[in-house]
């Protein structure tokens, strides 16, 4: 029996990345592309402006779980990954979101392990990121 997850249970979150956010992140994270952080650099680019890190947009899917799950028991991410399809632009309505695909009680581990599958939409729909993980959820760690 589930305590933690269900199967079809969604965490969402939209938000829009500002190219000082962008910056900011690229820079504490030491990704000095001028892809985020140049303007003038990348408008003459195929992107036609300042995007998203990869490091940043994963990071974000990856804080969803570690939040989400923490409200309901202790959880730790055991195994994620990421496909980066197409870039995010600064400023585009971004939709993030994990589905519970399946969930397994681990009587070694003494919690559920929680099979997600994730993704990222840009403001147009298009699939930008798609991901998959592992988080484990017990009582306390």
């Amino acid at each position: 029996m589930a305590r933690f997850a269900a199967v079809g249970e969604e965490i969402t979150k939209e938000l829009r990345l500002s190219p000082e956010e962008i910056a900011r992140f690229s820079s504490l994270s030491g990704d000095e592309n001028p892809l985020h952080h140049d303007e003038a650099h990348a408008r003459g680019t195929r992107f036609g402006g300042i995007i998203a890190s990869g490091t940043q947009t994963v990071a974000i899917l990856m804080g969803l779980t570690a939040t989400h799950f923490s409200r309901k028991g202790a959880s730790l991410g055991l195994d994620f990954s990421f496909r980066l399809r197409k870039a995010c632009r600064a400023n585009d309505a971004l939709r993030f979101r994990w589905r519970v695909e399946r969930v397994e009680w681990k009587e070694k581990l003494g919690g559920e392990l929680v099979f997600l599958d994730g993704e990222v939409r840009d403001g147009a729909g298009d699939l930008a990121i798609t991901a998959s993980a592992l988080v484990l959820v017990k009582d306390r760690l």
